[in-house]
């Protein structure tokens, strides 16, 4: 790989993060086009540190308040509490799934491709339906509703599902709002990705050379530049155009990632 590849690459992860179209299949979809990989696929995981400091950074004083009001204030804490209740499920399947995900899943076009495309196609109907509303600030969904959020992402452990897009949806379904659906979701990226990136780096560093380090801190902060420009405005579109836009999104680049891949279409 290439500095201009973990530039590229770095991009796409931070353009991509965040919003409900997968990140990882955009990212091997990406490899495989460039015709480039990284030694366990760990660059994948690991330059995910970019997106999340991205998103500290942005909410870093929303962040800090909670911080400051955790030891006294009850709605913090349970708020706390459902972030990482909702952690939990994705956090033990993934860690027992590990091998298999990397492995098998990952490098299968035809799974990413067809989980994009079967995705894009929930997002559209599920655009299109209405929700009984009970969640208008992030802070108040429960940790009961927050584990059951947690399930749905559990989903996205295969790639091409979307963590993002996952969240969302269940979020929806268990009656947050949109713009309240995709930051719960911003909220539990920040222990998912947090954890994602440590597990891969304790299974894997051992095989990292000072040159895959090297592809990993530029993809990192390249990850990073992009991240912060897509936190800024990803709420404010999902809340004024809905998913609809992700969903053909996915159903394109996965119809195309067929063909190019797999022959299939």
């Amino acid at each position: 790989m290439e500095t201009w590849h973990a530039i590229l690459l770095g991009l796409v992860e931070g353009l991509t993060e965040y919003l409900p179209v997968s990140s990882t299949a955009h990212l091997l979809l990406a490899e495989r086009a460039l015709g480039v990989s990284s030694p366990g696929r760990t660059f994948e995981v690991l330059i995910q540190l970019g997106a999340i400091l991205a998103l500290l950074s942005v909410y870093a004083a929303k962040l800090w308040k909670m911080v400051v009001d955790l030891p006294s204030d009850r709605r913090t804490q349970m708020f706390v509490l459902a972030v990482l209740v909702a952690f939990i499920p994705s956090a033990l399947l993934g860690a027992l799934g590990h091998k298999m995900i990397k492995e098998i899943l990952f490098e299968s076009p035809t799974i990413i491709c067809l989980s994009l495309i079967i995705g894009g196609i929930i997002l559209i109907i599920v655009d299109r339906m209405q929700f009984e509303q009970r969640y208008h600030d992030v802070m108040d969904i429960p940790p009961s509703t927050a584990f059951k959020i947690g399930l749905c992402q559990c989903l996205a452990l295969i790639p091409g599902v979307s963590r993002s897009g996952s969240t969302i949806v269940g979020a929806l379904f268990l009656g947050a709002d949109k713009r309240i659906a995709a930051e719960f979701s911003f909220f539990l990226a920040i222990p998912t990705m947090a954890g994602a990136f440590a597990y891969d780096l304790y299974k894997n560093h051992a095989i990292l050379t000072p040159a895959d380090m090297q592809n990993i801190v530029v993809g990192f902060i390249a990850a990073f530049i992009a991240g912060v420009l897509v936190v800024r405005f990803v709420l404010d579109f999902i809340s004024a155009r809905g998913l609809s836009f992700f969903g053909w999104w996915r159903i394109v680049v996965g119809a195309i990632g067929l063909l190019a891949f797999t022959g299939a279409v």
